[in-house]
């Protein structure tokens, strides 16, 4: 795989470093989540492909394990808050001198610096100081945010993970390593380039809720059907607003023009009685196809089992029979071979691990008996 080779130790974290580790340990990287002795491990269910080494790292004894390994990596994954690696005697500085080539990769809400650097936060928050949720929802309602999808996983995990290659591929050509600042506040807004650089255009003239891609146009929204389901309409182009007009057995003449805004509120109208005339089915009989641009609205059940998905193996099954998409993009010569296996449990590969990193038995029996580290062995004998 594209990542073969690479050591990455991931620090324990809620969902965006663990989906930007579990996006590594996909495409080939040998991932090592740390873990602190006790937890109940990943709530975020990304674990797929790594495995588990339980260390106390507030205790100096259990830093230096940390430092020690490090000493070895090549990706250091940590998603602390502002100054709490430094605290741990665990900061860029002292681990680079360690390993010139380690890249040291800090994913955190708010970044490295900066009034809100040391606060608490989540998805919303992060979304809320972009700028990006003050455009997201209904006309005349209050913000609101896509699940926790744009700032944790968008502009958090998958931005961090795009430093991390970035990174690698330059280290290729210095041989040395470097500390990314990822954050998701800044990430979120990066992610949004296109609504920052089309801000002073006429897609945004309208207030929220009422513009062409935020479902204020007739031909850019959902629409309920028949049996209490959902259509997807996304006609922008002319010759595909044609299509909807005549798959909805309307007549273009006898309604306004496409970009007619003033009459978008009863266009939304009437398309929307003509949808509830038919079940979801029926309506995918008449529009699958075309270039219509409308499609179901897929549960996520349902989209394990649509034909397109099934005909492109777009989910895989783990040995447990829970379904996952499969990663992505594909690549033609070095595609990601995702684990189908059971997540670990923490301190499953403790030992195994450290061995790995260099340390003796000797060593791991001392750790052990310290109470440093622990194992899901030594864990089942208590």
């Amino acid at each position: 795989m594209a990542l073969r080779g690479i050591r990455v130790v991931e620090l324990a974290g809620l969902a965006p470093g663990p989906f930007c580790g579990m996006i590594l340990a996909d495409f080939g990287a040998e991932v090592v989540r740390v873990d602190r002795p006790g937890s109940m491990g990943d709530v975020s269910f990304l674990s797929r492909g790594k495995r588990s080494l339980a260390l106390d790292l507030k205790r100096p004894t259990g830093a230096a394990v940390l430092r020690r390994m490090c000493a070895r990596a090549d990706v250091l994954l940590e998603p602390f808050r502002c100054g709490v690696m430094e605290k741990l005697q665990l900061g860029p500085e002292t681990l680079l001198k360690d390993n010139s080539k380690l890249i040291y990769a800090r994913l955190s809400g708010f970044g490295q610096s900066g009034s809100f650097s040391k606060v608490a936060g989540h998805d919303i928050n992060y979304l809320a100081l972009s700028g990006v949720l003050s455009k997201i929802g209904k006309s005349g309602e209050n913000p609101y945010p896509p699940l926790n999808l744009l700032a944790d996983f968008g502009g958090g995990g998958l931005m961090c993970t795009l430093g991390i290659m970035l990174a690698l591929f330059e280290r290729t050509r210095s041989g040395q390593g470097q500390v990314i600042d990822s954050n998701m506040v800044e990430g979120t807004a990066y992610l949004s380039s296109f609504l920052w650089k089309t801000q002073h255009t006429w897609l945004w003239e309208q207030p929220r809720g009422q513009n062409l891609l935020d479902g204020g146009a007739p031909f850019y929204t959902t629409y309920r059907t028949a049996d209490g389901e959902f259509m997807a309409v996304g006609a922008v182009e002319p010759q595909f607003y044609q299509l909807l007009v005549q798959g909805l057995g309307l007549k273009s003449d006898e309604l306004p023009d496409q970009l007619s805004i003033a009459d978008w509120p009863d266009m939304k109208k009437k398309f929307a009685d003509v949808f509830a005339k038919k079940t979801k089915a029926e309506w995918c009989q008449i529009f699958d196809g075309t270039d219509a641009c409308v499609t179901p609205v897929l549960t996520i059940e349902e989209a394990l089992h649509h034909s397109h998905n099934r005909e492109r193996a777009s989910f895989i099954m783990d040995e447990e029979q829970r379904a996952s998409p499969r990663p992505a993009p594909q690549l033609s010569r070095t595609p990601a071979i995702p684990s189908v296996k059971r997540d670990f449990f923490i301190g499953e590969h403790t030992e195994e691990v450290l061995r790995e990193f260099g340390f003796s038995q000797e060593e791991i029996n001392q750790l052990h008996a310290e109470k440093i580290i622990e194992s899901k062995k030594l864990r089942a004998n208590l």
